[in-house]
């Protein structure tokens, strides 16, 4: 079987990451930080944007039918808010213990230091919804998992002894309202990912990527 691996930006993300890191805690020591527990849901004002200092948000839609979809995760250093969308009902909650920071967008655009920290904050989610949007070009479910799996790894990967650690703990419900399937197929798929050595779950049901060909 082929391993599927996500397209990688041409522009040095980890430079961008760096200069906007250092441009937020610039701002950060002038600044009171929100703590929220993980499960918490983060109101979201008009007219304010948040960004994620620490731990891990995701954002999700739900349909009249009572099923939700994941639209997508907001890490370390990226912003979202209702200025930044045009989906409704827009719902953000915490998946780890967080620490938030909420400004208002006429204050962004007026600071040119924030305003150049929220362009390229922008510009790694960009790139980030460009990839989702790929993978769900892919006509097999196991691919698309493994694609997204890459895609966790390579934004909020830790390396370990036996791999690329996701940051992240998503259920098996929720990656599967993000590659439009279901939970059962995306249970079954990692089954066999495991058993091909290509995926570990760690104490904490943490994904780790070993880097073995499926």
């Amino acid at each position: 079987m082929h391993s599927v691996m996500v397209a990688s930006p041409q522009r040095d993300a980890s430079r961008d990451n760096l200069e906007l890191r250092e441009l937020l805690e610039c701002n950060f020591q002038t600044r009171n930080l929100i703590p929220m527990a993980a499960g918490s849901p983060v109101p979201l004002l008009k007219d304010h944007v948040w960004l994620v200092v620490r731990g891990m948000t995701k954002l999700v839609t739900s349909y009249m039918s009572g099923d939700e979809a994941l639209l997508g995760l907001v890490g370390p250093n990226e912003p979202f808010g209702a200025p930044l969308s045009t989906v409704e009902p827009y719902e953000a909650v915490t998946l780890a213990d967080s620490d938030l920071l909420c400004l208002h967008w006429d204050e962004l655009l007026e600071d040119p230091a924030m305003a150049r920290a929220m362009f390229l904050a922008m510009a790694r989610r960009y790139r980030q919804a460009e990839s989702l949007l790929g993978l769900m070009g892919m006509r097999r479910v196991e691919d698309r998992l493994c694609g997204f799996l890459e895609l966790l790894a390579r934004d909020y990967g830790q390396p370990g002894p036996n791999g690329s650690r996701i940051g992240v703990r998503l259920t098996h419900q929720e990656l599967a309202s993000a590659l439009g399937t279901t939970r059962v197929t995306v249970t079954r798929f990692i089954g066999q990912l495991r058993q091909q050595g290509w995926l570990q779950i760690e104490s904490g049901r943490h994904l780790v990527l070993t880097g073995k060909a499926r």
